[in-house]
């Protein structure tokens, strides 16, 4: 193991627990609450998922993963592209100590007109509806999918930084599907892109996401560490990003310095000659 990659790993997991409220407890019980869809406020879906003609048979993923991470087969880290495009991508992870919103980076990026895709837990939504209302009615922002209780994505168990994962098919495709089903409810759209609690998955978790007719998207420029990063170092994160990269931070710490950080890149970024794109309809590799 290389020394950049050493400290990667130690950034990323000091950070992981912090930047969405994380502690390392027992998986709690599948609870989705009926709410009252508000679609009229809401702009009409860019993408639609293709529904399978028959219930998904999830037998067929039961057997024995062999990959464990961030980096394991299916899972998109970049747009295949040549141009000089970027796409931020804000975490918004939920939780007793993950359900905040940072209001001064929302708010910096409507008014430097950046797009971001933002990945939203159900626990989030629930706590901040309102918002969520607004933020996917603007035509800025893209909403995705970070699962229900923002478990790492396995059919097998196991944890990642102390979190426990998915155990089953079925509790594999849950964490997908119960916060699909949420955003669907409130919104009128179908997600189509998926990103775990922790961002950690077995490939066969990914092929289940994939059978469902998601894409599970990570990250190949570590923004903020789990919103454990200074603002300069937000700001140098981003600064290496290259043709067709993707951003991970997080939108649900505002005392972190995310905000502040990115808002130091982005006119340093756009001077380079990049442009910040949104992920829908993107090829992803």
């Amino acid at each position: 193991m290389n020394k950049f990659y050493f400290l990667v790993c130690i950034c990323f997991t000091l950070g992981i627990l912090q930047g969405c409220g994380e502690k390392a407890v027992e998986k709690p019980a599948l609870v989705v609450e009926e709410v009252v869809a508000e679609p009229a406020d809401v702009k009409a879906p860019t993408q639609t998922r293709v529904e399978d003609p028959e219930p998904l048979d999830l037998s067929q993923f039961s057997h024995t993963p062999t990959e464990w991470g961030e980096y394991v087969d299916g899972v998109k880290t970049r747009m295949k592209t040549e141009e000089k495009q970027i796409a931020l991508t804000f975490d918004a992870c939920g939780g007793a100590h993950g359900s905040g919103y940072d209001e001064e980076l929302i708010s910096f990026l409507r008014a430097e007109k950046v797009p971001a895709t933002l990945f939203i837990n159900q626990r989030w939504i629930e706590s901040n509806e309102a918002l969520f209302l607004e933020l996917a009615a603007d035509p800025l922002f893209q909403i995705e999918n970070h699962g229900t209780h923002h478990s790492p994505l396995s059919v097998a168990g196991g944890e990642a930084w102390g979190i426990q994962a998915t155990s089953s098919p079925q509790e594999a495709h849950d964490e997908i599907m119960d916060n699909h089903e949420t955003v669907k409810l409130l919104t009128g759209r179908e997600m189509t892109l998926f990103r775990s609690g922790t961002a950690f998955y077995d490939e066969i978790a990914v092929q289940l996401a994939e059978a469902i007719g998601y894409q599970v998207v990570n990250f190949d420029v570590l923004g903020d560490a789990g919103a454990t990063f200074s603002s300069g170092q937000v700001k140098n994160a981003l600064l290496n990003a290259k043709e067709g990269s993707i951003a991970l931070l997080h939108m649900n710490q505002p005392q972190s310095g995310t905000a502040e950080g990115v808002q130091q890149a982005v006119s340093i970024i756009r001077e380079k000659g990049f442009e910040f794109v949104l992920l829908e309809n993107k090829v992803l590799e």
